[in-house]
């Protein structure tokens, strides 16, 4: 179809002529509403990138035992390597609320286990009988994290390739005792 007649057609219907392909022979054009298709485009960009860290949330109390810490601390880290953000909280009950020094060494502890990969961005403070402090992820020591993980899997996936095909050689008392049942076979008379 001619352009000119194409142009006719888009303005009759009150739309544009736009071209889609225009290295191709002959050139792609498409009847559309311009305005309107980037209208959509827009739309759909600002969805892509709205993404952002999601606040979780690890709850501790005062006396949480040392091995119920290393576990919350390691959901803890993979929320910091995912781009979270994670809420440290110490919940206080009763009698409790008079040590809470107990809950500031919680915290502490759960820097100092968490302090490489991650940033605290605020710090400790109490907000009723909660004592809880923000941690966000350090982005160069997730990376380089990440890439140690990654390349420990690389070496193990490489060693496990090398053992597979790799034939094991035979003791002589292996392999006398394959000869022994070899020739015990063959003495049995079969039926």
């Amino acid at each position: 179809m001619p352009p000119e007649a194409a142009l006719e057609i888009a303005r009759e219907d009150g739309l544009d002529l736009v071209e889609v392909a225009a290295n191709s022979r002959p050139p792609v054009c498409r009847i559309m509403d311009y305005g309107k298709f980037k209208y959509e485009q827009k739309k759909k960009g600002a969805n892509k990138k709205t993404q952002s860290a999601s606040l979780k949330e690890v709850k501790l109390r005062p006396g949480t035992d040392q091995h119920d810490l290393n576990f919350k601390l390691g959901n803890a880290r993979k929320f910091l390597m995912a781009g979270d953000k994670v809420k440290v909280t110490v919940m206080f009950r009763g009698r409790e609320m008079v040590h809470t020094y107990r809950g500031r060494e919680q915290l502490n502890a759960v820097i100092e286990q968490l302090g490489p990969i991650a940033k605290v961005e605020s710090t400790p403070r109490m907000e009723g009988r909660f004592m809880s402090m923000i941690l966000v992820a350090d982005r160069e020591a997730v990376a380089e994290a990440k890439r140690a993980e990654q390349a420990g899997e690389a070496e193990s996936e490489g060693a496990d390739e090398t053992t597979e095909g790799v034939e094991t050689e035979a003791t002589p008392e292996a392999a006398a005792s394959e000869e022994s049942a070899e020739a015990s076979e063959e003495a049995t008379p079969s039926s």
